[in-house]
């Protein structure tokens, strides 16, 4: 994906995707289940460590929280750089440009690119403050068909989360399980392969996550 994003990166366009995807509350002690227990979900790839560091942003009245949008800069992983997320009831509109050409303090106030700004200017306008940093120590797993096809993306991740308003911290660990290009387009195919997942969660010691997001976990939402 951050070929991709870079690739939209030319004419300031950001790169749009839709992410379909279940999140899981685990304890530290629960074992990655078998994910080959799926439906249509062939081979499990290797463990893939991935070390992200996100910062939110938004305005002190919260109108982007309002408008059920979050907008990051992240670094780390193959999907590096600067996302705003708008929830939707089919799943969460991401809209991606790559990261700034240098590296950036560790300060709270963030230099927001231009077409970010642009971007979020049906919700909000600057000045934008930081909201919340969020670390994770990722362990992704590829879950593929018998072609060879991404049916989903299961990821375990352990979370420390920075509420930067409040000045609080918080840790936790979770499961995401996000659909792919070779995922079952049909909506009752895929609400039974959720379905599955629940139940394969469930039997080892998983549970649905209690917060939409890592972002309104780390707020106390």
């Amino acid at each position: 994906m951050a070929d991709d994003i870079h690739r939209t990166a030319a004419d300031g366009e950001p790169l749009r995707s839709l992410e379909v995807e279940r999140k899981y509350d685990v304890d530290d002690a629960v074992a990655v289940p078998d994910l080959t227990a799926l439906p249509g979900v062939a081979a499990v790839g290797e463990a893939e460590r991935r070390d992200l560091d996100a910062r939110y942003l938004d305005t002190a009245e919260g109108h982007l929280a309002r408008a059920g949008v979050a907008v990051r800069r992240r670094s780390g992983g193959p999907d590096a750089g600067w996302h705003i997320k708008i929830s939707t009831p089919e799943g969460k509109h991401e809209w991606a440009w790559p990261l700034d050409e240098e590296p950036v303090a560790d300060l709270l106030d963030l230099p927001v690119p231009e077409g970010v700004v642009e971007a979020l200017s049906q919700w909000a306008v600057p000045p934008f403050a930081a909201l919340a940093r969020i670390r994770n120590a990722r362990v992704a797993y590829a879950l593929t068909d018998a072609a060879g096809g991404l049916v989903a993306e299961f990821v375990d991740d352990h979370v420390t989360a920075r509420d930067e308003r409040r000045g609080t911290e918080s840790s936790w660990r979770e499961w995401e399980l996000e659909l792919g290009p070779a995922a079952p387009a049909d909506p009752q195919q895929r609400a039974a392969f959720f379905a599955a997942a629940d139940a394969l969660v469930a039997h080892a010691g998983g549970r649905p996550a209690a917060s939409g997001s890592k972002l309104a976990r780390a707020l106390g939402f």
